[in-house]
Parts: structure tokens; sequence; C-alpha cells
């Protein structure tokens, strides 16, 4: 299939089978504002548990935490955020229509043979690592860069628009206090450094890990759920003696695209991005990226963030945020190395990943399937129990099975049309494991079981599903 109709069979496949769905539809809709449907938020659920396991249970120096989304406004104005956190935008004078200029360029440069625009992308980056706002302006009247609304190059001066939703916190209006919907969730980590440490007893290396909602007021938010306005991050900031931040940032790389090959994708599908430009808090950055439906973009950021985040906060709130190194005898200043990926991303990673639509035609007939290939793990439902008949008994034995397995994975019965249809449909929902009750399954105690990605179908013992089904889904192995 042409990387251009994939997300789009990808957007209907996930409204058709109960994935995510457009907010508000029936009030037609939020613009770049998903819900995940009963199936998305079981598979969501399961990814962001795989990265929870992977960083706090498989880690022996890694806790977790869950800090509140409302912060005090000065956080945000000691991490640079109500200064910085902007982008450069540009709106085009007859339509109305306002671009981020990067995503602007990035999408004329799609059109283009891969060297002429690779070289107006590595001028773009230059021009944004210098700000140089009105030389950004040049490169878009240069290359005619016109508004896909109105086709025209009638565009105003590129100026900085902030990205954080504000509101109020108070009973009384005037009274109220201007506070922020966090646009990470990094700062909640940071600020609760001390309280972690000494509670938990850490000593340098360690890290604090945290999953939750952020939110950016995103000028254009395009590609699904690749980029939206509310949306999940899963975020790891790693605490390091000042000195071995290389050591660890590179560590830290490994390991990420590690975790990221442990769900069976290939190594080709992804590749790490140097930041040119960095932010005002780093020394080193780069990005992991997968090779969506449009192209390879970006599911997680690793960084080196210096001390920045600790002195900001420590001067801004007049606390000391040091840490006393008895090995040393000396207080200082931790740097950070910060893993951050998005989890709505790595869900649209996940099913782009899954999606296949298969042509099972022979010469007797035309047959085709769509399935979601998910890795075992991450399935919302990771075993689909299909009585043959609904009679005679085996309805009541299907059930059987079930209550034997839910302790311990998600399961799911049908008993309506025919055992094909049933299949077809535990295929569009990614259902690793379809086991049949029929007749001999009263005889014999035996069941046929199906394999979702290879379709073979086996006899096996009633009693042994349960950990058939136990070992292919265990997460750590």
């Amino acid at each position: 299939m042409a990387n251009e109709n994939k997300l789009q069979a990808i957007i209907g496949h996930c409204k058709e089978y109960g994935f995510i769905f457009q907010s508000s539809e029936i009030y037609d809709g939020l613009s770049a504002v998903y819900d995940y449907g009963q199936y998305g938020a079981e598979l969501k659920k399961n990814i962001r548990d795989y990265w929870w396991r992977s960083m706090t249970q498989m880690q022996d120096n890694i806790v977790g935490i869950d800090a509140a989304i409302f912060m005090h406004p000065t956080v945000w104005k000691a991490s640079g955020h109500v200064d910085n956190f902007s982008d450069p935008m540009i709106d085009n004078k007859d339509s109305q229509k306002r671009y981020r200029v990067d995503h602007l360029i990035e999408g004329y440069v799609e059109t283009l043979d891969k060297e002429k625009g690779d070289a107006i992308l590595h001028q773009m980056e230059l021009l944004l690592e210098a700000n140089d706002f009105a030389g950004l302006k040049q490169l878009i009247e240069d290359h005619k860069i016109s508004c896909a609304i109105s086709g025209t190059c009638n565009w105003t001066d590129v100026r900085q628009f902030n990205l954080m939703f504000s509101t109020e916190m108070g009973s009384v209006a005037d009274e109220a206090n201007v506070v922020y919907l966090r646009p990470e969730t990094a700062q909640g980590i940071f600020v609760n450094f001390l309280n972690v440490q000494k509670t938990g007893r850490m000593k340098i290396p360690f890290g604090i890990a945290q999953t939750g909602k952020a939110f950016r007021n995103e000028i254009v938010a395009r590609g699904f759920i690749f980029r939206m306005r509310e949306f999940e991050q899963m975020e790891m900031q790693f605490f390091v003696k000042p000195g071995t931040q290389k050591e660890w940032y590179e560590y830290w790389k490994e390991t990420r695209m590690k975790w990221h090959l442990s769900l069976g994708i290939a190594a080709d599908k992804y590749k790490f991005h140097d930041h040119v430009k960095l932010a005002h808090y780093a020394d080193m950055a780069c990005d992991i990226e997968y090779d969506f439906p449009m192209g390879f973009k970006e599911v997680e950021g690793v960084h080196s963030r210096t001390d920045f985040d600790l002195k900001q906060h420590q001067q801004f709130s007049g606390k000391k945020l040091t840490y006393f190194d008895t090995e040393i005898n000396q207080h200082y200043v931790p740097y950070v190395i910060e893993t951050s990926i998005g989890l709505d991303r790595t869900v649209m990673m996940i099913l782009s990943e899954a999606y296949v639509e298969e042509d099972l035609s022979t010469e007797e007939k035309q047959d085709s399937r769509v399935v979601l290939k998910f890795p075992p793990m991450l399935a919302p439902i990771k075993l689909a129990v299909l009585p043959l008949t609904k009679k005679d008994g085996l309805p009541e034995l299907a059930r059987e099975l079930i209550n034997e397995c839910k302790t311990q994975f998600r399961c799911f019965y049908e008993e309506k049309d025919s055992i094909g249809k049933r299949y077809r449909r535990m295929d569009a929902l990614g259902t690793p494991f379809c086991v049949t009750i029929d007749h001999q399954t009263k005889e014999d105690g035996t069941v046929t079981i199906r394999y979702r990605d290879t379709m073979l179908q086996e006899r096996i013992a009633l009693a042994d599903v349960k950990k058939l089904v136990m070992e292919k889904v265990e997460m750590f192995k």
C-alpha cells in the first residue's frame, strides 16, 4: 500500500473498530483532539505499562512519580517556557491561515527530490538556529511556497507564538492567579527532585520516571494522533554527576533504542537524528525517528539537559537543590539526561507497524483480510474464545475458559456469526489467539487454537490454553 493511502486506511480502521475517535464528533469534532475507544484505550494502557515496567521494575535505580498537571506559575518562568516556549509562525494574508514555519517548509520539501529537499531543510535549520526570522521568510518567498488554502504567497512577517494554554485559578476572577496547563511533564520531576531523593534515599546516578497528560496550543496539528493539543508523555529524568553526562547520554541512547527494537520492529524502521539547533537547556540532543506513513518522524527524544533545570528552580524558589555526594564529600547540582517519548505517537507507531492488508485469493475464490499484527504483549485482546454453536453446552465451556484466564489477561467472548467472520473480526482487532470450542471439546477435552499472523490452526488440550497464551503475552522474558 502506498504510504499516502496507508494513513487514511489506519484512521478509518481505528474508527470502525473502536480504537480512536474524533473528540466531540457529534458536534463536528474538535481539531487535533482525539478520544481513545475501548480497544485503543487497552492498547495505550499496555504500551504505557510496558514502558513503566521497563523503566521502574526492570531498573534498580529508577522510581516513578505522578505529579499534578497544575503547578505554581513561577515553575514555567524558571523553566524558560514563559519566555522561550514558542514557535516561529507565519500567516497567509489571503486565507488568514496560520502555519508553523518549519511545517510549511517541510510540506513543500516533500514535493521535491531528496537532494534539493535536504539542501532546503539544512538551510532552514541554520536559520532557525540563528533565530533569523527575516531569512526564514525570504526562504519561503524565494521558493514560492504557497498557502494550501489560497494558493498564494502573500505572507506576513515571521513571528513567535507561545504554545502554552493558560487559565485562572481561584473563585474570584480579579484575585485569580494565572496558571498554565503543563506543556511537558518534566518540570514535575525537577521540583520533586529533593522530595524523591531524600524519601527514597536515592544515590546518584538515579532516575525519576513519570507518565501523564501535557497540553500545547499547536497551531498546525496534523498527522492524526501524531501531533495533538492534548497528549500523553512518558518521561524519565536521570540525575548524574557533572562531567559524566556524555557517557550516560550515550548509554540512554542505546538503551532506549533497544527498548524500541524489543517491540519487534525492524532496525531499519528507526534512525537517530542529532539536533542542529539545541534547546536552551541542552548540550547534546537527538531524536529517535520511526518511519511513519508520512516518513521518518520523531517518536522519542534523548537530551542532555545539563544542570539548567535544577539551577533555575534553585534560583527562582530560593531553595537549595543540591546533592551531597559522600564519595567525594561534596555538594553539587546534578546534571540530567532525559528520555521523553510520546505515548500517543507510540500508539500510532504500533498501529502503523501492525496494520497489514493481505490478499488471500486463490484460483477458486477471491479473499482478503485486514489484520493488526500487534506484539502479543501489547494486543488489546489476548485471547478470543469462540463457541462453534450457541447450544449443546459449548457456550458454558467457553465461559469456563474465560473465567480461568481473565484474571491474567484480557479475553473476549463471541458467539455471533460464522466462525470465519469471527476470525476476521479478531484479526482486525489484533487478537493474537482464537480458541474454538466445538463438540469434540466435550468428547476429548481439546480445542482448536488459531494463530493470527499465520492463520494456522491446531488442536491442543483445553487445559493448556492459559499456559500457552501467558507464555506468548509475557512482557519480560
